[in-house]
This record gives structure tokens, sequence and C-alpha cells, in this order.
């Protein structure tokens, strides 16, 4: 009889995966939420029918090595070669500091002291996957922050192969460790050496000749071949899956096929994600959170509290933007598929308990749940502490010193200067009509006032802020930030500042036009539906639909999606 035991552990888990998805969506709780508790549900934990751990987690392996594999290919070895000095002077501050509070944490929760210390490394590696699917969601896949928080996971990652290295100490084994961390480092610097130079030698030249056949399989499966391949040498090297895999992303990244690879992997990125939480859920063991629930609000505490602080001062020590070191910091307070790795060796060696790993799990998770909203605290903090010396940007004081107030009439405010933005400011030029940019972005601003553009230096979400751009003198107000909060703060101040001006703002999703309508904007527009509509109409009109039933047909279809979005409530799904 054939073994499809695989076969029907994919199909259990993607089968109540979605089916919890669906209903996460129906009562409003984020998607997340309800893959999670598909893998509670199919889980060894629980009562009913389970799925196989391990297996599993092997297919949500793949899901964290494309995902990696993807944020490789959108960055570039010049980008991460970019941020290495800011990336090292954070990690020697933000690791130490991360592990003495795990330490700390373990032995005041009673645990032993091999136990603490194994506590203390889990706290000092964060988790990328949860840092990538946080930035993407929020549209800031190449902000600086997303930069310097993942230069930062790669040394992480690095640091990964003598913490494992060092586990036969905890253990008790008194063998040459110096020796055994010495190889494991030798040979992951003779793997990272192999993956750049022959990656950036023969990719390019393999994906060239790959493509010239025009087949899309043939493609396809070069990319997967490449993108597992190389993440399968980095594991045996004594590095990470995901490591490898994003390493391969990063050379793919300079051949010219970057853009195509990005739309052929991402089906597979996001199928095998999924997985990935739901076997975070197979893992969770809801008797140990019921007996020990004070314990894990304290471990809770102390990992969340203890990382922002690290991370945080970190990146202020590297004496980059203030309010980028606080995204930065926040974006790493969380630990995932590493603190398993660890755990996991720790629990086979005997170093922990298999309680004492539930709580570890159940840690792993809590931190997941809370990261997405974590960054969107960045921008108050960093105005606190950018008041103190020591973390002042000289920089970025003068060009908000060389904020001045708007002296115009019936011009157009632009909130944030995207891609989106940039289209509307071109045309507002070309028009001759008057305009301000607010951007929290200093390069932006500093292009912007040299073009001669009157641009302010801030967060558009702060009425200050708002008051110098004129907004009590505008015509229309453009909010165009990615970010909910601060798009939802602008709205409700430009609308105090200026009851009748017009509000045009942008949603990322479907469910933000809600909120964003009942904040008080007279428009919202939703790129990614527009941009369909736009596509529909071309083709139409290619099949000989005339121009006056075409504007009919995308009116009535804009319409009732914007109709059927302002009558749900939003519900911001971050992570799924």
């Amino acid at each position: 009889m054939e073994d499809i035991r695989i076969i029907l552990d994919l199909v259990m888990a993607l089968g109540v995966a979605t089916i919890a998805g669906v209903a996460a969506d129906r009562v409003g709780i984020p998607v997340l939420l309800g893959y999670v508790a598909a893998g509670m549900a199919i889980g060894p934990h629980t009562p009913g029918l389970f799925a196989n751990e391990d297996r599993v987690m092997q297919l949500a392996n793949l899901g964290v090595a494309f995902l990696m594999f993807t944020i490789g290919a959108e960055l570039s070895l010049r980008d991460l070669l970019a941020v290495r000095r800011v990336a090292l002077i954070a990690a020697t501050i933000q690791m130490p500091l991360a592990f003495a509070f795990g330490l700390l944490t373990g032995r005041l929760i009673g645990w032993d002291a091999p136990a603490s210390v194994l506590l203390g490394a889990i706290f000092t590696i964060s988790s990328s996957i949860v840092l990538i699917k946080v930035v993407l969601n929020r549209g800031e896949a190449t902000s600086r922050q997303a930069r310097y928080g993942i230069g930062l996971m790669v040394v992480q990652d690095l640091s990964l192969v003598p913490i494992l290295a060092l586990l036969p100490v905890l253990e008790g084994e008194t063998g040459n460790i110096v020796f055994e961390i010495g190889r494991s480092l030798a040979l992951a610097s003779v793997a990272l050496a192999i993956v750049l130079v022959l990656g950036t030698r023969l990719v390019p030249a393999l994906l060239y000749r790959v493509a010239r056949t025009s087949s899309h399989e043939l493609f396809l499966l070069t990319i997967v071949t490449i993108a597992l391949g190389t993440a399968l040498a980095s594991h045996y090297a004594g590095l990470s899956l995901a490591l490898g895999a994003f390493l391969a992303g990063l050379v793919v990244s300079e051949s010219e096929f970057d853009a195509q690879v990005m739309v052929e992997i991402a089906p597979l990125r996001d199928l095998f994600a999924t997985l990935f939480f739901v076997s975070l859920g197979m893992l969770v063991q809801p008797a140990v959170i019921a007996d020990q629930p004070l314990v894990l609000l304290l471990m809770a505490v102390t990992l969340i509290g203890g990382k922002l602080l690290a991370g945080t001062m970190g990146f202020l020590a590297s004496r980059i933007n203030p309010f980028v070191a606080v995204s930065a910091g926040f974006l790493s307070a969380q630990i995932g598929e590493f603190s398993f790795v660890l755990a996991g060796s720790g629990l086979e060696s005997g170093i922990i308990t298999s309680e004492q790993y539930g709580l570890v799990i159940a840690l792993a998770l809590i931190s997941i749940l809370i990261a997405p909203g974590l960054p969107s605290l960045a921008v108050p903090v960093a105005s606190v502490i950018n008041r103190f010396s020591f973390a002042r940007d000289v920089e970025l004081e003068t060009l908000e010193t060389e904020n001045q107030s708007v002296e115009l009439r019936r011009h157009v405010v632009i909130c944030g200067y995207g891609r989106v933005a940039a289209e509307l400011g071109a045309a507002l030029e070309r028009r001759g009509a008057a305009y301000v940019v607010i951007d929290i972005n200093a390069a932006t601003v500093r292009e912007l006032r040299r073009r001669g553009i009157p641009a302010i230096y801030g967060d558009a979400g702060r009425r200050s802020v708002l008051e110098h751009a004129g907004v009590a003198e505008a015509r229309t107000v453009a909010v165009t930030v990615p970010d909910l909060l601060a798009a939802s703060a602008a709205i409700r101040f430009a609308r105090e500042l200026n009851p009748t001006v017009d509000i045009i703002a942008r949603a990322g999703v479907r469910g933000e036009v809600f909120t964003l309508r009942a904040d008080g904007a007279s428009e919202v527009v939703q790129p990614e539906f527009e941009a369909g509509l736009e596509f529909t109409r071309y083709v139409l009109r290619r099949l000989g639909v005339s121009a006056r039933e075409l504007e009919l047909v995308s009116a009535r279809r804009r319409s009732r999606y914007y109709q059927q979005a302002e009558d749900e409530p939003v519900f911001i799904d971050e992570l799924g």
C-alpha cells in the first residue's frame, strides 16, 4: 500500500488552517490566530485527530526557507554591506543585554544555571520570519529600519553556530570546546565564502541560460533548486536553513531576473509560510500554560521589555536617526524559529525539561502575536528619546529647525512621499498646482528641498507638523503613509485643523477603508484594487467593449467594492 502519510498531514494542516482562518476572519480576529488555533487543534497536546508534528514541521521549514529567499532577493549584497557597521554595533550591545535579561529571568523563575543560560541564548536571537512578515505587511520591506533589522538578524543567525557548539558545556561535558567552536566557525566561514563567491559567478549565468529556453517550468525548478539547495548546504555546514536560503536570495538579487524570481516563488512562499504558524500551534502545550500563567507572564514581560530596551540601545549607539533606531529595535523584540532549535536541542540533551520546553514555545507564540503592534509605538518613543542629547541626530535636528510654516493657500498637502505620492507630485507640478510634502525620511526631505519643493520633516500623524504644512489653509490633504495608525492620526488632526478640507487617503488593504472613512477621510483609495480595475479596462477595451460601457462597468465595480469595505469593520491582519 502506498505511504500517503505526509500527504494526509499536509491536507489536514492546510484544510484545518483554511477553516480556522475563514472562521477567524468572520469573527473579526487576525487570520494568523486562526492558523495557530488550527495547529493546536491537530497537535498532539489536544484531544482529537492530530497530524504528525515532525512532518508538518519539515513542511513548515520550506515556508521559512522560501520566505527568507524572497527577502534576500528583494535586497542585494550592496544593501547588506551598507548596513554592516550599524548591524555589528547593534549586535554587540543588543545580544549581551538580551542574554542577560534571559539569564536573569531564568533564575527569577527558579530554573537552574544551565537552563537559565540556555534561556538567555534563546532571548538573544530574534525571529527573521516574523520581522520580514511585519515589514512586508506594513509596506516597509525596503525601509532603513527593515534593512538594519535584517542586518542584525544575519549577525544573530551566525551566532547560532558558536551557541550550539557551547551546548555540551551546559550538559556538563568537558571536551575540547575551544576546538569544537573553532571547527564550527571555520566550516561556517568556508560555507559562506562558497555561497557568495560561486553563487555570484554561477547563478546569474545559470538563470540566463534557463531563461533562454522560455520554459516556465524549468525556470521555477531552477529557482527552487537554488533556494533549497543552498539552504541545505548551509544546514550541513553548521549554519541554519533560513540563513542559507537568505544568502541564496541575495545571490539571485544580483542577476537581472530578480523580479521574475519573486513572481515565481511567491505562491510557494505563501503556502508553506502558513504551515509555519500551524506548526507553531502544534507545539503549544495548553496544560503548561494553564499550570504556570504567572511564570509565563513574567517571562513575556522581561523578554519583550528587555529586547525593546536592548535593541533600541544597540541601534541608538550606532548614531543613526532615532526614529529608525527605535523602529529597528522594536522590530527585533521577539523570538521565533531559532528559539525552537535551541529549545529542542536543550530538551534532547536534558538541559531543560518538557515543561520548560512548553513554556519557551508559549513564550515564542506570545512574542510573535505582539510583534506586529510594536513598530507603531516607535514614533512617540523616538520623539521622547530625541530630546536627550546622547540620542540627537544633528542632521535631523537641522532639518526640523529648517521646517518653516508654509505661507500658501488652497494648496495640496501630501503626507508621505512614496511611489504613489511621487506620481501625484509630478502631476501637480505639470498643472502648476502648489503642494507641500511631509515625510519622515530625511533623505527624501533633503532631495525635495534641493528641487525647490516645500518639504516638512516629521511624522504626519503629529498635529504640530500638519500645522507647519498649512493644513488649515489647504484645499486637499493626500494621506499616503503606509502605517494605518499614522494615517488615522493625520486624518483626524487634519479634519480638526480644517473641517472643510478634502482628505484623500490610501488604504493598504480593503479592511482599512472603514477606519479611514470613520476618521474623516473624504475619499479612500486602495491602489491594488484600482490597478486591477485599470488592467481589466485595458483588456476589455481590446475585446471591443465600448468606452461608455467600460466606464459603467468600472463605476459599478468601484462603487460595490468601496461600499462593501465601508460596511465591514476593520481588523488588521498584520501577519496572516
